[in-house]
């Protein structure tokens, strides 16, 4: 078997590499981390340079000017983007997009799409506070109303709430079923109250007091929200192995310059067994994230496999959360009072790195899911 990436993914690596040359992951200082620094908005500049390379309409078909590529392609471009902590709404705009094309109508298609290829259209997810594996859980609510649908709710922990021109919100409609509805941010009954992540980032608590939805802006296949979330959380796992493989080469630099008795620390047998143990983590986070993102896109294509999509998806995030969390507490501990220097990007990094950890659940809640897959299909 060639488990090799296609010309059209490498392409797409190398145009990430290019637009995300230089970033800074100081570039623009985190409120909750910098006393008085206020991040209003994403980065602008980077947004219109992966818009010029035709790194936002990545994932979308040729009829709405994209590439027709997948989830496999958008987290080659997600991992480079978690390297150098890029704040942008990258991977809630392309997996709104993609639930969008895939299940959403022609109408709602063409009035989204073409513009969120271009990036002049900003789309986010209200995804983030809840891990929603249960459509009863979801906090908001939709009921109909002539032609249109009512919602009604709370939505925590939004990013780029206060930015995106669009909002993903899923919904529960009844009966156990889940909904997507596409809300402007400017629609009358929707008012956002500013939330920080642990990273500083802002994010918004959505309040939604009777907003009114066309009946085309609203997906009422359940498929939707499940391919939503998937996307986020595997996306979520290509910017946590991004992240990683940044720390580590960041700690094997200072270890191989930082002296002790003479002799660079990275020559001592426990910094280099601890070295060597992250680099198993990541690893086994790299190929957990590619099972998970091949598996989205064989779903698409309509093949199976032993257990639903989630179940891998699931494995992907528990590596994730779990690797990166050691990869930056060893960064940390092998930089010694170094590491906590603010001056110095590590805080940063592990900053987003815990962030990333407890989005869409933690470890434990994945295994949970797992545990239920497994006791479903018993035979897998």
């Amino acid at each position: 078997m060639d488990f090799t990436f296609t010309e059209e993914q490498q392409a797409a690596v190398e145009a990430a590499k290019a637009v995300f040359a230089g970033v800074s992951p100081d570039g623009v200082p985190s409120p909750a981390l910098t006393p008085g620094a206020v991040a209003d908005d994403f980065d602008r500049p980077l947004w219109a340079r992966l818009a010029g390379s035709d790194l936002l309409s990545l994932v979308l078909a040729e009829e709405h000017g994209g590439a027709g590529l997948g989830a496999i392609a958008l987290c080659l471009v997600l991992r480079e983007a978690g390297k150098v902590l890029a704040r942008i709404p990258l991977l809630e705009h392309c997996a709104t997009a993609m639930a969008v094309q895939a299940h959403g109508g022609r109408e709602l298609a063409a009035a989204l799409l073409p513009g969120a290829g271009r990036g002049t259209v900003v789309l986010t997810a209200a995804a983030h506070g809840r891990t929603g594996h249960d459509p009863a859980e979801l906090a908001v609510t939709a009921s109909p109303d002539g032609s249109g649908w009512v919602l009604s709710g709370v939505q925590t922990s939004v990013p780029w709430a206060q930015n995106a021109d669009w909002i993903a919100v899923p919904a529960h409609a009844g009966e156990g079923a889940a909904v997507l509805a596409l809300v402007s941010r400017v629609t009358e009954g929707l008012t956002l109250a500013d939330q920080y992540s642990t990273s500083g980032e802002r994010l918004a608590r959505l309040t939604l007091d009777g907003v009114r939805v066309p009946g085309t802006h609203l997906i009422t296949d359940p498929a939707a929200w499940d391919l939503l979330h998937r996307l986020l959380a595997t996306g979520t796992c290509a910017l946590a192995l991004g992240l990683g493989e940044a720390v580590l080469s960041m700690t094997s630099q200072y270890t191989g310059k930082r002296e002790q008795f003479g002799f660079p620390v990275a020559t001592f047998q426990a910094v280099a067994v601890q070295a060597a143990d992250r680099y198993i983590d990541l690893r086994a986070m790299e190929v957990t994230l590619w099972q998970a993102a091949w598996r989205l896109e064989s779903a698409a294509a309509g093949a199976g496999g032993p257990l639903p999509v989630s179940g891998d998806v699931a494995v992907a995030k528990i590596w994730a959360s779990e690797g990166v969390r050691r990869v930056v507490q060893t960064a940390q501990h092998l930089h010694g009072g170094f590491g906590a220097d603010t001056d110095y990007p590590l805080h940063r990094y592990h900053a987003w790195a815990k962030q990333l950890e407890l989005q869409l659940g933690p470890a434990a809640a994945h295994e949970e899911a797992l545990g239920d897959l497994l006791a479903a299909h018993p035979l897998a």
